[in-house]
């Protein structure tokens, strides 16, 4: 009897354990159903997983870590599952397990997708003030040509501590011209918030929505497009039935004046702000995409504040990402589609975009004037020809999310050139011209990191040279140097630039710089004591906000222009050929103060740079080095370099680092022409 009792208790056990198993969704391997016993709709499509690879047809395919097969009380379901950082597809910055329609067709003609699904799982870390952290896409409408935008992407976002999430769709613009970095979103709420809701910081989050969607409900979504107009209906059983109703080949957004305010406040702060063209997408090729598009990534939110989630990703390993909750995970239970006879292959989409994130993009292909220059690196490297070359420690290339960057990073300590103390990874103008020649050198950047370490009262510390005039003989002095400088703690920084002067006589050690602010402070503003900072400047710039400069130098007077999307533009003007500080009574007070109890009190040589050739420079030339400030009040930082390790300083942030989009380098022009 006891046996009995025994054998019928663990049966019983065992049948409570495979119940559990089968309503958390245990794979059903074992029984060999495959996903296109699910759905059957396998051979319209490409499956890109997780690990950026194009598995082609999905039909009795499956992998453990991306797309297989589940199963609950409801039935059978196909499983699509995604790390928040592994490798991508095409320039994506987010990986997917999605799959790619093989087929491409007109807005004009008839096309239907349909799907029931349920959202399992979406990323637990992320900074919440960024729209798209805690999101996946679950479907799309994407264009196979031009900028290959999107006119649709279905959306499901649910943030930590909450029950339930939201339902929302984009319509991305199809931008007007060449340049696609302007384009933005623009969302629409179907269940719960739209994308703009976001948290008040890294850690706080809104209020829950009332009508939102919890994880593990079913909902469906249709998306039909003809004769140029795209219908969506969403349904699910405890929610009302939305429906939507966009043009696909008449904007609203040609004028800048059409643009919403919604995008306004999300997109404009990081310069997106494009106008579409008249016909939008009426000229593409559409095609769907269905599955798992994880929207939460680990890259720093300075590079992006709508894109770039800085959630977890453990250095991209999958299991621990899977482990701990950083990964998204959507089951469909049903999907169909319908399209015209008319669609034709879209086999150029997968030919342009398989394995291109593995690909290398050079910053010659990103900023064509790589000709014009050679580079000297953080580890003291010169480099004659930057025809398609990068360092992946100093010099690379990047995309944001809206386009590519080329990347000039520094260590505090490293290998400098023969007269410095700081590194600097910073090309070097190979023509040289006077200022009565003249040049014009040109930058659209965004300073990505200074160093968070050296001494608060040094005026170098903190900071970074990211453009400069340089001279090629006599003393070598430099009558331009463009810096930017942020103390620790502060969300914003200074852009000023100074004028060294070219110290009259032979001996260059009475040298000074005078620094005039752009936005911010000057270099003169320190601090009292090593640790304090001084007040945030009211007019800063953030790191990863972006900022252009024009260097132009014509009949001998160098003309500057600072521009900014969130500044008022700033315009200087300097002659380089007859001085103003010929005399002692000449000095500034500011140089009288940060410079002349160092001993640098010279004058300067009534004619400046006059007849001098010099040569641009541009990149990062990191003013934070670790040598002692007892030695040198103005230049020396006593910032941390662990001992030249260039790793470590990374790692601890103690480098420099600048990204730019944009330059160009010729002669000067006269500024009545500008």
């Amino acid at each position: 009897m006891n046996k009995l009792f025994s054998f019928l208790f663990c049966s019983f056990l065992l049948l409570v354990a495979a119940c559990k198993n089968q309503k958390s969704g245990s794979h059903k391997a074992e029984t060999g159903i495959k996903a296109n016993d699910v759905i059957p709709f396998f051979q319209h499509w490409n499956l890109i997983l997780g690990d950026g690879s194009n598995v082609g047809s999905a039909t009795n395919f499956e992998n453990k870590d991306f797309f297989y097969t589940a199963s609950d009380d409801n039935g059978d379901w196909v499983v699509f599952k995604t790390p928040n950082a592994g490798s991508t597809h095409g320039t994506s910055n987010n990986t997917r397990t999605e799959l790619a329609q093989l087929k491409k067709w007109s807005p004009m003609t008839h096309n239907k997708m349909n799907a029931t699904l349920k959202v399992m799982n979406v990323s637990t870390t992320g900074d919440a003030r960024v729209a798209a952290t805690y999101s996946v896409v679950v479907g799309q409408i994407h264009s196979a040509d031009g900028h290959e935008n999107e006119p649709l992407k279905i959306f499901y976002k649910k943030f930590p501590g909450h029950t339930k999430g939201s339902v929302f769709w984009h319509y991305e613009i199809n931008t007007v011209g060449d340049d696609n970095s302007k384009r933005w979103d623009y969302s629409h709420p179907v269940w719960g918030y739209d994308f703009s809701v976001v948290g008040a910081d890294e850690n706080t989050y809104p209020p829950e929505p009332e009508d939102g969607v919890a994880l593990g409900e079913e909902f469906s979504y249709e998306v039909e497009v003809k004769d140029g107009m795209m219908y969506l209906t969403f349904t699910s059983a405890g929610h009302e039935t939305k429906i939507f109703t966009k043009n696909l080949i008449a904007s609203e957004y040609v004028e800048r004046s059409a643009i919403p305010e919604q995008t306004q406040n999300l997109f404009f702060p990081i310069a997106q702000d494009g106008v579409e063209r008249k016909n939008a997408y009426a000229d593409e090729g559409l095609f769907f995409k269905l599955g798992t598009y994880n929207q939460t990534n680990g890259k720093d939110p300075k590079i992006n504040k709508v894109w770039c989630s800085g959630a977890e990703t453990h250095g991209g390993d999958i299991q621990k990402q899977y482990s701990d909750g950083n990964y998204a995970e959507v089951w469909f239970k049903s999907a169909s589609i319908e399209i015209s006879d008319d669609a034709i292959s879209n086999a150029g989409y997968f030919e342009a975009n398989d394995g291109l994130s593995s690909k290398p993009v050079y910053p010659s292909q990103v900023i064509p004037f790589m000709d014009k220059f050679k580079i000297l690196l953080g580890n003291g490297t010169t480099v004659e020809n930057l025809i398609d070359y990068e360092h992946e420690e100093f010099f690379y290339t990047v995309i944001d999310g809206t386009r590519r960057w080329v990347v000039y990073k520094t260590p505090n300590s490293g290998v400098t050139s023969k007269n410095s103390s700081n590194t600097r990874t910073e090309l070097h103008e190979k023509r040289e011209w006077t200022p009565e020649q003249g040049g014009k050198l040109t930058g659209t950047c965004k300073v990505m990191q200074v160093s968070v370490s050296g001494d608060a009262r040094v005026p170098a510390s903190y900071s970074v040279v990211i453009g400069q005039i340089h001279s090629g003989e006599g003393h070598e002095n430099e009558p331009l140097k463009i810096f930017y400088k942020k103390f620790p703690g502060h969300d914003k920084g200074s852009v000023f630039w100074n004028y060294e002067i070219n110290t009259a006589g032979d001996d260059n050690s009475g040298r000074w710089d005078f620094s005039t602010a752009v936005w911010g402070y000057d270099m003169s503003v320190t601090s009292t004591r090593k640790d304090e900072v001084p007040a945030e400047p009211v007019d800063g710039i953030e790191l990863g906000e972006e900022f252009s400069y024009e260097i132009n130098v014509y009949d001998g007077i160098m003309y500057l222009t600072f521009k900014s999307d969130s500044h008022k533009t700033k315009t200087f003007t300097k002659n380089l050929v007859a001085s103003e500080y010929v005399n002692k009574s000449d000095l500034p007070e500011q140089v009288n103060k940060l410079f002349v109890p160092i001993g640098r009190d010279g004058t300067e040589r009534p004619t400046a740079y006059k007849g001098e050739r010099g040569y641009f420079k541009q990149g990062v030339y990191n003013q934070t080095n670790g040598k002692g400030p007892e030695t040198n009040r103005v230049w020396n930082a006593g910032a941390e370099t662990y001992g030249g390790d260039i790793a470590k300083q990374y790692e601890n942030g103690c480098y420099t680092e600048v990204w730019f989009r944009e330059a160009t380098v010729g002669s000067g022009t006269s500024p009545d022409i500008n």
